[in-house]
């Protein structure tokens, strides 16, 4: 991978500091745009030295105008990434999410950036029918959450037919992994299951449990943000990130159970507005283009991540 100047959104949050970890590891200069509404700056302790951070939100045009300044690439990673959260409060989801890469698209324009990798949601398929989703599908968005970054994916095409700005869109898939706050209501399933179990409390499974999604671990997604980096693609396109498979939430919670010892049983409650039943990627797009390939199982990132909350994480949180 060539050095670039790089801005990662969202660079202090839990996908958004991986990335920038190794970004930072490959010798680029990184600069980080974080509003800490849910990023920590403890994630970027192992890069402090070597990275900008500046605290701003992204739907602030002049912030989005001082993040991109002399940058080449931009990491959108900035979001609030929850459908619960945008169904309580769907002006607030919609600005942080569409409105936010609007205004950032402008600044990259008028900058002069190179490329825009954007992090897109596998939300966007809502309940297309079939179980294995496709890049061809036509979305059915079931939530404010994932029409915000469904027209986020708009606009990233729209900008690179437009302006000549290379753009691309990642759809990721369920990320999990260490650093991932556990603390919120909003939080998402495996870290909210991990800190349940450890604390010695059951955790409520919303629904009948049987619910499927395609668990990706967020090193998986780092790899794929790296390739997009320098891929000969844009226009606009876009890419399933995942792992082409599928968990239901009574395998996930079984799974963790085992690694962390636990016998407690979950208790079940009312499904989620807004949620979808199945979610599972078809990766062959990203595979045959630009070269993808699944690094860590999803067994492999349970351990893993485990391991991390059992060690440090909650600590991280308190």
């Amino acid at each position: 991978m060539a050095r670039y100047s790089i801005l990662v959104t969202g660079g202090a949050g839990f996908i958004g500091s991986h990335l920038v970890e190794s970004l930072v590891k490959r010798g680029n200069r990184v600069r980080v745009l974080d509003d800490f509404s849910s990023g920590h700056r403890s994630n970027l302790a192992a890069v402090r030295k070597d990275v900008e951070i500046l605290r701003g939100n992204c739907a602030d045009p002049s912030a989005a105008r001082r993040a991109v300044r002399g940058i080449e690439v931009v990491y959108h990673e900035g979001a609030v990434p929850s459908v619960a959260k945008s169904v309580a409060d769907p002006r607030g989801s919609f600005r942080a999410n569409a409105e936010a890469t609007s205004c950032l698209l402008v600044a990259a324009r008028d900058a002069g950036v190179r490329r825009f990798v954007y992090a897109g949601s596998s939300s966007v398929y809502g309940d297309t029918p079939g179980l294995r989703k496709r890049e061809t599908e036509v979305p059915r968005p079931l939530s404010p959450y994932a029409v915000g970054k469904l027209t986020g994916e708009h606009l990233v095409r729209v900008f690179s037919s437009l302006y000549g700005l290379e753009g691309l869109t990642l759809r990721y898939f369920n990320v999990f992994g260490p650093r991932q706050d556990p603390n919120s209501q909003y939080s998402a399933v495996i870290p909210i299951f991990v800190k349940s179990l450890i604390e010695g409390n059951s955790p409520t499974i919303h629904g009948d449990g049987e619910q499927s999604r395609d668990f990706t671990f967020v090193s998986n997604v780092v790899n794929a943000n790296l390739i997009a980096c320098e891929a000969d693609v844009s226009g606009g396109k876009v890419y399933n990130i995942a792992c082409g498979g599928r968990y239901t939430l009574n395998e996930l919670y079984r799974a963790l159970r085992e690694q962390i010892g636990s016998d407690l049983p979950a208790t079940y409650g009312p499904p989620r507005a807004g949620d979808v039943k199945h979610s599972m990627a078809a990766i062959g797009r990203i595979q045959k283009e630009l070269g993808y390939e699944v690094g860590v199982s999803f067994e492999e990132g349970i351990a893993r991540t485990v391991r991390w909350y059992q060690e440090v994480g909650l600590k991280a949180f308190r």
